[in-house]
């Protein structure tokens, strides 16, 4: 074979070698994520239900406005002020999230074995009066959002007197 032959050769074998072998092909995705603000809630204002006395027994709720009412129970405007408790929740905004109270407690006072009174909740976004039931989810418009948290205690007619107290609390979680 001459040397013309070989070279033609080789170049013929390394055409044919590339021609069946495929040319690889690659694509890129970009990858990204964005951090949200986290939420919060604080309290702004305690669920107060003001000075009263157990007359024949009954209730006193203060209703999602701050607005009290009674059945059976003495009400005393002297140094009572009644207040809805109102917790403030931020975050992103425009996000949904849950919320969910508590089950509720009794307050005690603090005698050596505790006199207690039982504790009912309910719960709305607006302040708007409710004295039943309880939010389970709001939005946060602009990034802030209010519950507001009544009650209706439980007094009995042989209620004794003292300072009780207990707590309230509310979660919140994004959906």
């Amino acid at each position: 074979m001459s040397m013309k032959t070989i070279v033609v050769s080789a170049i013929a074998l390394s055409a044919a070698a590339f021609a069946s072998t495929s040319v690889a092909a690659e694509a890129t995705a970009s990858a990204g994520g964005t951090v949200i603000k986290p939420i919060a809630i604080a309290k702004a204002a305690d669920l107060a239900f003001g000075k009263f006395a157990p007359g024949a027994g009954g209730s006193v709720t203060v209703s999602t406005s701050g607005a009290r009412t009674a059945t059976g129970v003495i009400l005393s405007t002297v140094g009572s002020s009644p207040t809805a408790a109102k917790f403030d929740v931020t975050g992103e905004a425009d996000a949904t999230y849950s919320i969910a109270i508590a089950p509720s407690a009794n307050l005690a006072d603090t005698a050596t074995t505790p006199n207690t009174m039982a504790l009912a909740t309910f719960s709305d976004l607006t302040a708007g009066n409710a004295v039943t039931g309880n939010v389970t989810s709001g939005t946060l418009t602009a990034g802030a959002q209010s519950v507001y948290v009544g009650g209706k205690l439980t007094v009995g007619a042989t209620q004794a007197a003292g300072t009780y107290s207990g707590n309230v609390k509310v979660t919140v979680e994004y959906n």
